[in-house]
């Protein structure tokens, strides 16, 4: 099937699915004319891709966790680990963020949002409050 096929299938956008090709996630066969030829196992690929990005894996975190899925003799305990260390990181994102919504709910509250110049929310951004 072409590129156009392939992105219907996957639910990916034909350039998100040319970059998987350039760096190496997906190297589909070329036909006679030269011309892309995606199978059912490269939308696939490209769906399993597609999940793992939305779970917020890395590409390159995608590309191990590919050679995971394609790797039949894997430990399912790699693939556990991979995933512990991405809730890890995810739980860590959370508590960055919500101290983000603290200090900018702080600022928001002090700030008299009128005509005058005086305003915490800058002065906090330069450092000086």
């Amino acid at each position: 099937m072409n590129i156009g096929n392939a992105s219907e299938r996957s639910g990916l956008p034909t350039k998100t699915i040319r970059y998987y090709e350039d760096i190496g996630l997906l190297k589909p066969d070329r036909a006679d004319n030269g011309y892309r030829d995606y199978s059912m196992s490269d939308v696939h690929k490209l769906r399993f891709l597609q999940r793992s990005r939305g779970l917020g894996f890395s590409v390159e975190e995608c590309r191990q966790l590919l050679a995971l899925y394609e790797d039949k003799d894997r430990a399912s305990a790699d693939v556990k680990l991979m995933a512990q260390s991405k809730l890890r990181e995810i739980d860590r994102k959370i508590i960055e963020l919500r101290e983000l919504q603290h200090t900018l709910n702080h600022l928001v509250a002090h700030c008299h949002g009128d005509q005058r110049p005086d305003c915490p929310i800058l002065e906090n951004m330069s450092g000086k409050g």
